[in-house]
């Protein structure tokens, strides 16, 4: 029990600003920290739930409702993602060489396409959150929408190649007990797959798709043009396949 509190703890403190109990990373508690990632999307999940429901009980206008939406996942995470996002619009926007792209990335300061895809990003999130509907669908699309993108980062850390020897993406695939946390995280996604479909129906349906859309393209692009996955890449996945999931639910909302 120490050691799986360990595990978690590890995975909230990179992942999270959630607090936890301050403990030592070490081989033993970093073998699954990866199967505790989707839990992160959890706790996002129940906080835009309890947001929607304040919204709805206080009669809070709908801009506000969004800039909540917008800025929770934000909040919980402390940007680790954002981080990511913002450098890989770097790297990407460069055309440059893949040692290059990897550079741009690790380099701490902000470019230009940093900025602009941030800016973008927000106003495209605030203004689909705007959109949803203020009840248990959305809050439940969102929620198991962020913890099956968290699972599939998760295991393209076990099963797809690191860009370089270096980082925190490095640091836990290299520490991480590859075969049993795929497999942990592999029927956790199918498990949230199929909790979208039957929960939310149609429009869960469409927000799994999003997400695996998400997941193609993270995939194609992670070997494509960097040779393998980094923290940076694992933060853009999660950003893009957010805001994708969130577009999927709008979509299905109106439809449906």
């Amino acid at each position: 029990m120490k050691t799986l509190l360990q595990t978690v703890a590890v995975a909230f403190s990179l992942y999270s600003r959630i607090p936890v109990p301050r403990v030592e990373w070490n081989a033993k508690n970093m073998r699954y920290a990866l199967c505790a990632l989707p839990f992160v999307g959890a706790v996002t999940g129940l906080l835009l739930g309890l947001w929607g429901f304040l919204c709805r009980q206080l009669a809070i206008g709908i801009p506000l409702w969004g800039a909540g939406v917008a800025l929770l996942p934000v909040a919980v995470t402390g940007g680790i993602h954002l981080d990511g996002f913002c450098d890989t619009c770097d790297a990407l926007a460069s055309h440059a060489e893949r040692e290059r792209k990897l550079a741009i990335m690790k380099d701490s300061h902000a470019g230009a396409f940093a900025i602009l895809g941030a800016v973008c990003y927000f106003l495209l999130y605030f203004g689909l959150a705007c959109e949803a509907e203020r009840g248990r669908e959305t809050a439940l699309c969102l929620g198991l929408g962020m913890m099956l993108l968290r699972a599939l980062a998760g295991l393209a850390m076990c099963h797809l190649p690191c860009a370089k020897d270096s980082g925190l993406a490095h640091a836990f695939a290299d520490a991480a007990a590859k075969r049993g946390a795929g497999r942990f995280l592999a029927a956790l996604a199918l498990l949230l797959a199929v909790l979208l479909c039957l929960l939310a129906g149609p429009v869960g349906a469409l927000c799994l798709a999003a997400a695996a859309l998400a997941f193609l393209g993270y995939r194609r692009m992670a070997l494509g043009q960097f040779g393998g996955i980094t923290g940076d890449l694992q933060g853009w996945f999660v950003q893009m396949g957010e805001v994708l999931v969130l577009a999927a639910l709008v979509l299905g909302q109106k439809i449906w």
